[in-house]
């Protein structure tokens, strides 16, 4: 825990109760990928599935008769906040040639998604022709659980260490004298921004390919991202699909603000 704190994420080692999960849960998930109802999800021209809600989990993460979600990564995440209801997990799945352009994606957010990994901090959306940002989803955490084989440079999970400090603080500032009731509708963008360059200058980047049976887990505040799909990567058919996990709090925005 203490590790986890310092550097913003921490990667698990193997683990049977995890890799029996993740055996359990594959079948849904590479269901999810072909679902009409998730079609909406492929994106990055055939490139990335998103898969946001994708895995038919219930609030253990059972899967289709499976076990609840077990294994010491959910049983840290359980310490932080206490035992926190699962929503329907997202598939996210890459395939060789990530990135390609998003759809409606400008040239400066397609640049910005190849040469800085789209880095962003979980639950603030941008909203409205100004793209505006809010903090619309308070995480409790992320937890990346892999589903499949891939090779180490086949677009891993990228992380910007000690970068949760620099942004927690700075939202922290920014809405110290906002009411609760206002807080999840007032605009960050401005020091969203300008953390998260202080967090380029001076945050080391580590990349975090992970394998099934591993999990790794990252602080709410942690900028992240994806790497794009290297040369000579492999995967199987299926692609790198990576179950994610990001319980909102039941503090809403001021709990999401707490330290650490």
């Amino acid at each position: 825990m203490s590790e986890f704190h310092a550097r913003g994420w921490v990667r698990f080692p193997y683990d049977d109760a995890l890799v029996g999960w993740a055996e359990q849960a594959l079948p849904a998930a590479r269901a999810s990928v072909t679902d009409p109802a998730f079609a909406r999800w492929h994106d990055c021209e055939g490139t990335w599935f998103v898969g946001v809600d994708a895995l038919d989990n219930d609030a253990q993460g059972r899967v289709a008769g499976s076990s609840a979600l077990g294994g010491a990564a959910i049983e840290m995440a359980y310490r932080q906040f206490g035992p926190i209801d699962l929503h329907k997990g997202q598939v996210s799945v890459i395939y060789p040639g990530y990135p390609k352009p998003r759809q409606g994606e400008s040239e400066s957010a397609a640049r910005y998604r190849a040469k800085r990994d789209a880095a962003h901090v979980d639950g603030l959306k941008p909203n409205g022709p100004a793209r505006q940002r809010r903090v619309d989803e308070p995480h409790a955490w992320v937890l990346g659980i892999p589903l499949t084989e891939a090779s180490a440079g086949a677009a891993p999970m990228v992380v910007w260490e000690g970068s949760h400090k620099i942004l927690g603080a700075a939202f922290r500032r920014a809405l110290k004298d906002v009411p609760q009731k206002d807080l999840a509708r007032t605009d960050v963008t401005a020091t969203y921004q300008a953390a998260r360059r202080e967090v380029f200058d001076s945050c080391p980047r580590i990349e975090l390919p992970a394998r099934p049976g591993e999990a790794y887990l990252l602080h709410r505040h942690c900028l992240h991202g994806v790497a794009p799909w290297a040369d000579g990567a492999q995967a199987g058919p299926d692609g790198r699909m990576i179950a994610y996990f990001r319980p909102e709090l039941p503090g809403g925005v001021a709990q999401w603000l707490e330290s650490p």
